[in-house]
């Protein structure tokens, strides 16, 4: 048996209090960034504790609860868009390998937090999610698989594309902002 009391009611809401609610923010805001809707976003993450709390008698002990919570959001998540989209079959960007890039530019020194998340938002949805889940989450390839139902490979492929068309964006924005500062300097100039 279990170190706590799951056998009532009180006992189990207390466990889950202590469990899994101190992770609640960092739940919505995962939300937030794949909904871009604060409503759907709440009602996503309330979904979530509500299917958790009811598979509680579940969760093990001493396992990492956010890692499991992120898990049952991106479920609610897949099953909600699936009920709704009801789409015909949609191009998979994993199908498209031979984009290739033989020059890899450097990520920008001095970047605005705007900056990073214009790029991340750039780059299609797939790899938005793994990057979050890998970089912001701080989940392992072992968790975000397990979270997103894919291969551990698929992951750490996905990780590394994701990051270099991130990389790409960033640079190619950089690159943009300097220019624009160049003209607005030679205009100046020009008076």
């Amino acid at each position: 048996m279990r170190d706590r009391d799951l056998g009532s009611s009180e006992g189990l809401w207390t466990a889950f209090e202590a469990e899994a609610m101190p992770h609640v923010d960092r739940l919505f805001r995962l939300a937030m960034w794949w909904e871009r809707d604060r409503r759907e976003a709440e009602d996503l993450v309330q979904d979530t504790l509500v299917q958790a709390l009811q598979s509680f008698h579940r969760f093990t002990p001493g396992t990492n609860c956010r890692a499991w919570l992120v898990t049952i959001l991106h479920h609610v998540r897949s099953n909600r868009r699936r009920s709704t989209l009801r789409r015909s079959t949609v191009e998979d960007p994993d199908d498209r390998i031979a984009e290739t890039v033989a020059f890899v530019p450097p990520v920008p020194q001095h970047l605005t937090d705007e900056e990073v998340l214009t790029a991340l938002r750039e780059i299609p949805a797939t790899y938005q999610e793994i990057i979050l889940l890998s970089d912001i989450e701080e989940l392992t390839y072992k968790e975000i698989s397990a979270v997103l139902a894919i291969p551990m490979g698929t992951v750490m492929s996905r990780l590394h594309r994701g990051r270099t068309l991130l990389r790409q964006h960033l640079a190619s924005a950089q690159t943009e902002g300097n220019a624009r500062s160049v003209d607005v300097s030679s205009a100046e100039g020009s008076r």
